[in-house]
Order: C-alpha cells, then sequence, then structure tokens
C-alpha cells in the first residue's frame, strides 16, 4: 500500500506543478496577476513568465516519471512552500475572520508543502521512480 501511495502522491504533486507551470507559460495574463497579487509583483513580466512556466513544467514531469528526484523534490517543497508563504493568511484564518482577503481555497497550500516534504522523508521507500529503475540497473 505504501508504494502505491506514494506512487500518487508523487504523480498528482508532479502534474500540479506541471498545470501550474502551463498556466505560466500560455495563460500569461492569468499568471502576472497572480504574481501582483501574491507575490509582490516579483517576476511579472511576460517572457519571464514563461521561462518560469517552462522550468516548473520541466520539474513537474521529472517528479512524475520519478526521475532526478533527490534534486527535483526539494525544488518542489520549496516552489510550494513559496506558494504557502503566499496565502499563509489564508491558512491561518481561511475564512477571514480576522485577516481580510483570505479565503479557504487556499487552505491546501499547507497540506500540498507538507506531501511534498513528505516525499523528500520516504525518498528512499518509492519503487516505482525511475530513479530506483535506474539504480537498479548499475
Amino acid at each position: 500500500m505504501k508504494h502505491w501511495t506514494l506512487l500518487l502522491l508523487r504523480i498528482s504533486l508532479g502534474w500540479l506543478l506541471v498545470i501550474w507551470g502551463a498556466d505560466k507559460l500560455f495563460n500569461v495574463a492569468h499568471s502576472v496577476a497572480v504574481a501582483n497579487k501574491f507575490y509582490f509583483g516579483l517576476l511579472t513580466a511576460e517572457s519571464a513568465m514563461q521561462v518560469l512556466g517552462v522550468i516548473q513544467i520541466a520539474i513537474g514531469v521529472l517528479i512524475v516519471i520519478g526521475l532526478l528526484c533527490r534534486w527535483t523534490y526539494p525544488l518542489q517543497a520549496l516552489l510550494n512552500g513559496l506558494t504557502l508563504l503566499a496565502v499563509l493568511g489564508s491558512v491561518i484564518d481561511p475564512w477571514g475572520w480576522f485577516l481580510q482577503g483570505s479565503n479557504a481555497l487556499f487552505y491546501p497550500s499547507l497540506i500540498i508543502f507538507a506531501a511534498s516534504l513528505l516525499l523528500i522523508a520516504f525518498r528512499d521507500d518509492e519503487r516505482w521512480a525511475l530513479d530506483i529503475k535506474r539504480a537498479a540497473a548499475h
């Protein structure tokens, strides 16, 4: 059961990065609006956003197939951690009782970040990652 759970977690978290990266690449206006609202307007140039999208897609695909996990998992945790920080008010006060602009729909950012850390913690327990297959071949 553990191996199936790690596989599902790896694929779903990796695909989330692919989806977010594709949004940056193909829906630049939306990504710029998100960066302006949640990331203090950092990297809002369209070309920078598209480059970030390509990088995010590449990291996501590597995670989905389980390749270079020693490097991609921490990058994923960093990206998801930055997202968590950007919406931290919604995690602390999801219903906006005290913090204006909070949104309960952003609470799962905490869960996504925790799942990213879980993948790092159990990386050596994965059975169906390409990294494991490559290591076994050597």
